[in-house]
């Protein structure tokens, strides 16, 4: 099976305008993500998927593979879907651009979570919530899944809701980061924008209104994404912490 990576980076984010390029040591942002995901052994090709000239000019720069494209997306999911409409592949992997820390071998895992599994249209990943602020913030989206480990629901809210205080219930973090099969991604971004997707301002939520099996594989995962300026200055101390290490 030949398997499309692609990272979709736009310049336009409302919280952070301009963060694919900000930087982060001596490079920026996107050419960490990238640099990672080209560690992965189950990516066979891998581009990145912009609307933004600066953003093109500075993938080229560090020896990217780079396509421009329309600037009216909605959503990533729907940037990835352009690109691979045009290139021969069985699955498309959506690697978030604000996950400089992503490990390789998670992205590996996902992939191997959806060849293992061919009821399924769709893979992420999830880890388990350790801090209490991870949980009450919208910015990290939660996941609840089944004994299949199919995708029940995802929100910004703290979900299950833990009504008595129960020690034994577990909350997990959604990873941001998708394996389709080629023809389901191609499907999906056909749909509307739907109702769930539209309040909780979760793409993942159309798959699931339209019907899409989802398999959550649970990890564990070290790195964060970067939604904000303070979470780059989390990222710089984080940093300079492991290199003095």
């Amino acid at each position: 099976m030949k398997v499309l990576g692609v990272i979709p980076a736009r310049y336009g984010s409302s919280r952070f305008p301009g963060k694919a390029l900000a930087l982060l040591g001596d490079k920026p942002m996107i050419q960490w993500v990238w640099e990672k995901t080209k560690k992965a052994k189950t990516i066979h090709q891998l581009i990145i998927a912009t609307d933004d000239k600066r953003i093109f000019a500075a993938a080229k720069k560090f020896g990217a593979e780079v396509v421009m494209t329309r600037k009216n997306h909605p959503s990533g999911t729907d940037r990835i879907a352009e690109v691979a409409q045009k290139i021969k592949c069985d699955l498309v992997v959506n690697i978030q651009g604000d996950e400089p820390f992503l490990n390789p071998q998670s992205i590996d895992t996902a992939v191997k979570a959806l060849m293992a599994q061919p009821r399924f249209h769709m893979s992420t990943l999830c880890e388990k919530i350790e801090k209490f602020d991870d949980l009450k913030t919208p910015n990290v989206v939660k996941v609840v899944f089944g004994k299949e480990n199919q995708a029940l629901y995802f929100s910004r809210y703290s979900i299950p809701f833990n009504r008595d205080q129960i020690k034994t219930v577990t909350h997990y973090k959604h990873i941001g980061l998708y394996v389709y099969r080629k023809e389901a991604l191609l499907r999906l971004v056909r749909y509307p924008i739907s109702p769930l997707e539209n309040a909780e301002k979760l793409e993942q939520l159309r798959a699931l209104e339209n019907g899409y099996r989802i398999y959550v594989k649970p990890i564990t995962y070290s790195g964060f994404g970067i939604d904000t300026p303070q979470d780059l200055l989390k990222a710089k101390r984080w940093l300079k912490i492991k290199s003095n290490l």
